[in-house]
């Protein structure tokens, strides 16, 4: 089976994010998630990322970006890359769009 990867930066633009320590969550998850789209691509394996820069977009814009690229197709992993600050505990949500 063949999937498609969708990587979505949490936050940018105008949208920071948490902050301490000098790191601030939209550039940290823009970071990460270019490093990973760019090795998804270097192994060859179909994907695509949300906002490749620090822009703003709304949760409708981001779902819309998911399925211009995905369409219907169910197999899809879509990451959401998300920086926890104050000892958060990460969790990971599956959702069909």
């Amino acid at each position: 089976m063949d999937y498609k990867i969708i990587i979505d930066p949490g936050h940018g633009g105008n949208d920071p994010g948490a902050s301490g320590n000098g790191i601030i969550e939209k550039d940290l998850t823009l970071k990460i998630s270019n490093y990973m789209y760019n090795r998804f691509k270097e192994l060859g394996i179909p994907v695509f990322i949300t906002r490749s820069t620090d822009e703003t977009l709304s949760p409708t814009e981001r779902v819309n970006r998911i399925k211009e690229y995905a369409g219907n197709d169910k197999n899809v992993v879509v990451v959401s890359n998300h920086i926890n600050a104050g000892g958060s505990i990460g969790k990971i949500v599956m959702a069909r769009i």
